[in-house]
């Protein structure tokens, strides 16, 4: 079976040149783009805030992957803040798994909640989506979350890590799986999106997914550049 699969943080929806909450633009990037299961992070769902709406299912409705799962990271007083998943495929099983913040915080310092978002789809496929905290404790709590999911099989790892390729804390990660960037010919930088110069959007996949090709398109909607990866299984 071949996939596109492509990771995208929106910023919430976000355009990127002109400071507004743009569905359409978002919705045309995943089409144009042809994806068949999307990671989606910094998305908002339904709250008390007037501007925070079922981002996912508005994405959702306006492309033709009809399957759809939001996972909440956080409840702010605006609404809720999280992961999303789109897919062509039926997704059959979902999980939210709380990335724990740091402790102890002895310097008292906010951390915003992170989580981890496990989906089974029909074709046997199973998907993980993240949002890595800013710091390194933070990076490095992300990975002890995401390890024990990493199951040997078709697995999918996606999401902005805001982290750079050589930061050593990735290094559990691609001990059991394979870094779709490895095939990309040409720029790898995805943030930011107008000017990127660095990568913290990643792909990742288990050994037995083979990678077919890779890219990371110079697309300017979100603050972040998609990143799109060509997979069989």
């Amino acid at each position: 079976m071949k996939l596109r699969i492509m990771t995208f943080n929106t910023q919430h929806c976000n355009n990127f040149l002109k400071g507004k909450i743009d569905f359409d633009i978002m919705a045309r990037t995943i089409t144009e783009l042809n994806a068949d299961v999307v990671g989606l992070n910094e998305m908002r769902n339904e709250g008390p805030d007037p501007e925070y709406t079922d981002q996912v299912t508005a994405l959702r409705d306006l492309t033709d992957l009809k399957n759809s799962f939001f996972a909440q990271a956080i409840l702010l007083k605006e609404g809720p803040y999280g992961n999303g998943l789109m897919s062509k495929e039926k997704i059959i099983k979902t999980e939210v798994i709380p990335v724990p913040p740091p402790y102890p915080n002895p310097e008292n310092r906010y951390y915003e909640n992170r989580c981890l978002l496990k989906a089974e789809l029909e074709n046997g496929l199973t998907v993980l989506v993240i949002h890595f905290g800013l710091t390194p404790i933070e990076a490095e709590n992300a990975v002890k979350t995401i390890v024990p999911h990493i199951n040997g099989e078709k697995t999918v790892l996606m999401g902005d890590f805001n982290v750079l390729p050589e930061d050593p804390v990735l290094s559990p990660i691609r001990a059991k799986m394979t870094d779709a960037s490895d095939v990309i010919i040409g720029s790898k930088l995805s943030f930011p999106s107008d000017k990127p110069d660095r990568k913290i959007d990643y792909v990742f996949v288990s050994r037995d997914i083979k990678v077919i090709s890779a890219e990371i398109p110079a697309i300017v909607a979100s603050d972040h550049r998609p990143h799109t990866a060509d997979i069989e299984f």
